[in-house]
């Protein structure tokens, strides 16, 4: 329930690509990520992840897969709780108005990093 690490994003760009441009080339093949269907493909770039099992008209899930993404989805509802957290600062909810230059982009950064701290401040971790 801890964050760790904060990355920036120029727009609306996809969690998974900033995954693999920033943070993907850094974390260990030993830790475990639990991530959504967005990031389908992370497979590759991580061995140890899991994702949910993707049903489609012709395969529906077994008992057995459904019970693996209810399993997976209790973990990752822990992310979306912090996620949440996140959000309750309304700075964060807004898209950001302020000028795009090099330094405004670092502080909105440095509030997102304040704001993470204040967050785990909060839960004592």
């Amino acid at each position: 329930m801890k964050i760790i690490d904060v990355q920036e994003a120029k727009g609306s760009e996809h969690d998974f690509k900033v995954y693999k441009d920033t943070i993907g080339k850094s974390v260990h093949q030993y830790i475990r990520i639990d991530a959504d269907l967005g990031y389908l493909g992370i497979e590759k770039l991580h061995p140890n992840s899991r994702i949910p099992k993707k049903a489609s008209k012709k395969h529906k899930l077994t008992v057995w897969e459904k019970a693996y993404n209810k399993r997976l989805a209790r973990k990752r509802v822990v992310i979306e709780h912090v996620n949440a957290r996140i959000k309750t600062f309304k700075s964060m909810t807004y898209p950001y108005r302020n000028h795009c230059s090099q330094t405004e982009g670092l502080r909105h950064l440095l509030r997102m990093s304040i704001i993470c701290g204040i967050i785990n401040f909060e839960l004592r971790v």
